[in-house]
């Protein structure tokens, strides 16, 4: 298991603001960010239907169409799927994520993890993608901010259909791997301690950065390690606060992550480190991190970080989040 040797490299490219996540971007801006994270070397790209309802999938779909397939690594999700009818994007109930794509297409987006939705979901991504194959597919928001207190039953029904269908397609050859891809620790805890099936690696957005990594360095990373299972870190700036933003966990971020981000930037800026070096270095420092992947919607971004990663971060400036309990004692730095 593991997927470290199919990635290839550390820095992704995460593609949910392409579905004109916040705000509407225009679809040359779109094309030029994923045209600039090429140029830039990014050679893994991950994208899902939920993202704009099939906006991003079609905006990443048009530009790598004219890239060899062969040279890049692609994933996507399951467990929504998009209909051709239309709905009012902003009074979609996306449980504690509210009107995270109101800026995207009026498609309908329905939740279905069962076995012949996963296959269906399959080939309508391949089709807006404009590819004949997936490297690696993550089951979508198997977890309670999405789907409240009725996530086990979601979760249950996921186990029975997309879980197995995914296993089925990656002993056939037909996907490199599969796994989770969520905001939350808990299904990827529960899925660590299931006999079968077992997914090759997770994609855990949110829960391992600098502003949240307690839970995950408790039990999760651990496990994972141990079961020689790999974690990709979506979100490393905590949905952009990290990085200019004013967002948090998808929403405006609120005092106290404000101010927990302002010390931060103190420190940076007398250590001589840029933040964004900072989480991201931060998040591949831990040994069960495969790749990072965060998203971006401006071409300037994708350089900014392609230099975060080989930047110099001084010890000094990790002793001293250590010292003010910005980060966890024992987490990983180096």
């Amino acid at each position: 298991m593991g997927i470290k040797s199919l990635l290839p490299g550390t820095l992704g490219f995460g593609t949910a603001p392409l579905g004109n996540m916040f705000r509407s971007i225009p679809d040359e801006e779109a094309a030029a960010t994923v045209e600039a994270a090429w140029n830039q070397g990014i050679r893994y790209f991950d994208t899902a239907p939920f993202y704009g309802a099939g906006l991003s999938e079609i905006r990443l779909g048009e530009v790598l169409a004219g890239r060899p397939r062969d040279e890049f690594v692609l994933s996507t999700k399951v467990g929504r799927v998009i209909l051709d009818e239309s709905e009012d994007p902003t009074t979609r109930d996306l449980g504690e994520k509210g009107g995270l794509f109101e800026y995207g297409r009026r498609n309908k987006v329905i939740d279905d993890y069962t076995a012949d939705s996963t296959l269906r979901s399959i080939e309508d991504s391949l089709t807006r993608l404009k590819t004949d194959r997936l490297d690696i597919v993550w089951v979508h928001d198997v977890a309670q901010d999405f789907h409240g207190d009725r996530w086990p039953a979601v979760y249950e029904t996921a186990r029975t259909g997309a879980f197995r269908v995914l296993q089925r397609l990656r002993e056939e050859g037909v996907i490199k791997a599969w796994g989770l891809g969520v905001n939350r620790v808990e299904p990827i805890e529960l899925t660590l301690d299931l006999d079968e099936p077992r997914p090759d690696a997770f994609l855990l957005a949110g829960r391992y950065t600098l502003l949240d990594h307690n839970r995950s360095l408790q039990r999760l990373l651990p496990a994972a390690t141990e079961q020689g299972v790999d974690m990709v870190v979506g979100g490393p700036y905590s949905s952009g606060v990290l990085a200019g933003g004013r967002h948090f966990e998808y929403q405006q971020a609120p005092a106290e992550i404000v101010t927990r981000v302002e010390r931060i930037k103190t420190l940076a800026a007398e250590h001589g480190v840029s933040v964004k070096a900072a989480a991201l270095q931060f998040v591949l420092a831990h040994p069960a991190t495969a790749a990072v992947i965060p998203g971006a919607t401006r071409p300037s971004r994708i350089a900014e970080d392609v230099a975060a990663l080989t930047e110099s971060v001084p010890v000094a400036f990790w002793d001293a989040l250590r010292d003010e309990k910005l980060i966890a004692a024992h987490a990983p730095t180096a």
